[in-house]
């Protein structure tokens, strides 16, 4: 059975940057399920694993385009210090804003706190080397809930 829309998918992953820094890998826990064509995952990997089968073991390349977008310095900005309310703000913090977003702090000043709205990975080319464990045909409580109810497909 191939990967192709309304399938459910289990596949074993490890993702890493192009200087080969491991960033994310399913390695040592249960592998990722999903449902393709859901929009679960990122463009550029649903795309890489259209078609394929259990077994299969591939190495996905995928532009940030495809993955988590170009990094857009308008999503950069400074902040007064006084706004973080006189917590300890240090650089790789995140904090919720309003609009029910996630910012990292990326710089301190002495007034000021520069927070970066992008995701962690914009910009990044993303290398996967994936394993595909597992296809099967999703349930009609998975394909009208959007999501897959973990392994047989129910909920836990």
């Amino acid at each position: 059975m191939q990967i192709t829309k309304n399938k459910v998918a289990a596949i074993h992953y490890t993702l890493r940057d192009n200087e080969g820094t491991v960033i994310d890998s399913s390695e040592g826990r249960e592998p990722l399920y999903y449902l393709h064509g859901a929009g679960n995952l990122i463009i550029g990997m649903e795309e890489g694993l259209e078609g394929k089968s259990k077994g299969d073991k591939f190495d996905l390349k995928i532009a940030p385009g495809k993955g988590y977008g170009e990094k857009d310095d308008n999503l950069v900005q400074q902040v007064p210090l006084s706004a973080f309310g006189g917590q300890d703000v240090k650089p790789g913090m995140k904090f919720s804003t309003n609009q029910g977003g996630v910012v990292t702090v990326t710089d301190v000043g002495a007034d000021t706190v520069t927070v970066d709205a992008n995701h962690p990975l914009a910009g990044i080319e993303l290398n996967f080397a994936v394993e595909v464990m597992e296809v099967r045909n999703a349930t009609n409580e998975e394909l009208t809930h959007g999501h897959v109810h973990g392994p047989g497909g129910h909920h836990h």
